[in-house]
């Protein structure tokens, strides 16, 4: 059993293993199958003494730009500001693991960064921050959740963005927030029912996506292939259905991992509706991505990539789960 933060090891100890598997010239499942059953074991991630989990979907969403501003492309997606501080507190306290603070310093003291209420109402305007700019407030919010997507611009050229930094203000779910206020059902929450819930409420809806005050800036990914997925954190890109956004100060990025949850049945509801169908899903993922929603040791996001079917999947999917980390047989990992 895994708990808290356990060593996962050095570099060292997953080089064997890691040079094994460049020799495998077999690509099916089942040589997979004998390549980790042969050189790594299962330990059960565990946490506040349970192994269940919550388990969400992500995808590469799509939206409409262009490279200069105007009427009806008037809301930025910006680029790290250089006042943003970024501290690891592991390389001040041997105990702080992974974990990572941002802020901007102000008459010598660190103080939190921006929050997205106060960027909205201009606090970053002026600076030349915006990478592109997009027609529609909401799906730049969706976008921040999930971490990077594309732009559609004007000449039906893609760009490509990706994570770059957060403000560090706390992630708060709107959507808890929308079940607390009676405006959707608990059990028919998902990403469609928000997105509908913000469409028919346009005068409420800046108030409510400004109770998160967390805000990602973005980097573009010119150089990715169009062929490819997008860039996670880890800085490769990212696989339909193998790829796992987790909390890095639990779980580091490149770690195998075998997931049990259930994903929604697709097809199984009109598209859109509070259809809550689901199947078993299950099988190796790898640690490749974060997300200011992903926070603690039992809670990842799988990636299902781009396209109507992805978007479905994702905005649906929220069901308990578990997963094991695979590690070298000559790891042990403690608690």
């Amino acid at each position: 059993m895994v708990a808290g933060k356990p060593d996962f090891g050095t570099v060292r100890d997953w080089q064997p293993a890691c040079y094994r598997a460049r020799q495998i010239g077999d690509t099916t499942d089942a040589a997979a199958r004998r390549f980790f059953t042969r050189f790594f074991r299962p330990f059960r991630v565990v946490a506040g003494g349970s192994v269940e989990g919550r388990f969400t979907g992500y995808y590469e969403p799509e939206l409409q730009g262009a490279r200069e501003r105007s009427a009806r492309f008037s809301e930025p997606l910006h680029r790290r500001p250089s006042d943003l501080v970024k501290v690891p507190l592991g390389r001040f306290r041997s105990d702080a693991g992974g974990e990572t603070l941002f802020g901007r310093v102000q008459d010598g003291t660190l103080v939190p960064y921006h929050s997205r209420a106060e960027i909205a109402r201009g606090k970053l305007a002026g600076r030349g921050l915006a990478i592109t700019w997009v027609d529609s407030r909401v799906d730049k919010f969706f976008l921040q959740i999930k971490g990077s997507g594309r732009v559609v611009l004007r000449d039906s050229s893609i760009l490509r963005v990706g994570y770059a930094a957060e403000n560090g203000q706390p992630y708060r779910a709107i959507g808890r927030d929308l079940i607390n206020m009676g405006a959707i059902p608990r059990e028919e929450m998902s990403m469609q029912a928000i997105r509908r819930w913000l469409a028919e409420n346009p005068t409420r809806a800046d108030a409510l996506m400004n109770e998160n005050p967390s805000y990602v800036f973005f980097r573009t990914l010119d150089s990715l292939r169009a062929d490819l997925g997008p860039l996670g954190a880890q800085g490769v890109p990212l696989t339909p259905e193998v790829s796992l956004a987790v909390d890095p100060g639990f779980v580091p990025y490149g770690a195998p991992l075998f997931l049990t949850t259930r994903r929604p049945a697709v097809g199984s509801g009109r598209r859109g509706s509070s259809d809550t169908s689901t199947v078993p899903f299950r099988g190796l993922m790898i640690a490749q991505d974060t997300g200011g929603a992903i926070r603690g040791a039992v809670r990842g996001d799988v990636f299902w990539g781009a396209g109507d079917r992805a978007r479905e999947v994702a905005g649906r999917m929220n069901a308990s789960g578990r997963y094991a980390v695979l590690l070298p047989r000559t790891l042990s990992p403690g608690s």
